[in-house]
């Protein structure tokens, strides 16, 4: 078990099918751009199913939703279709992955998913620069209007500054 103050993780089995990743702690802006370069990774490698265990996710930001959202509506693209399936999900994650229509995109499945024993591969976050940053956080935001178009009320400061910053390099 990890504790609160240890560093946020993605526990991943990069060799089942469908990919597993298990969620320790926070997922957020600070660690969302390890698991989007993973998810590209494995869907080049030809993997099309996911499962992301929340079990023991404390909170998550809308930079990680985004990212979610976008590995979503890339799988959508695929030829077959792939899937994300989102599991064990708490009460305050699900409201705010429903809340931004992510449900519409991604299968929330209630029951307890495939296990996650086999997870035990950290994803390694490298240092990015901020403007790297920014323009994650600007792909994602945009990605949850490209998911929801109601969500351009919601994130538009966010997107007007962070492409602000972006085009400022």
């Amino acid at each position: 078990m990890i504790s609160d103050s240890a560093k946020p993780v993605f526990l991943v089995d990069a060799y089942s099918d469908p990919v597993i990743v298990r969620i320790e702690g926070r997922a957020s802006f600070l660690n969302s751009a390890c698991l989007r370069d993973f998810m590209t990774q494995m869907m080049k490698s030809g993997k099309n199913r996911f499962v992301i265990d929340f079990l023991r996710c404390t909170s998550m930001d809308s930079t990680f939703l985004g990212v979610l959202a976008g590995t979503a509506l890339e799988l959508r693209k695929r030829s077959p279709k792939g899937s994300l399936v989102l599991t064990r999900m708490g009460q305050r994650n699900l409201e705010l992955v429903r809340n931004l229509g992510l449900h519409k995109l991604l299968t929330i499945d209630a029951a307890e998913g495939p296990s996650t024993d086999a997870c035990d591969t950290p994803l390694v976050c490298g240092d990015r620069g901020e403007l790297e940053n920014a323009r994650l956080v600007l792909e994602a935001h945009e990605n949850l209007v490209s998911a929801d178009e109601s969500n351009r009320g919601k994130f538009q400061d966010v997107l007007v500054f962070m492409k602000n910053r972006v085009e400022q390099g």
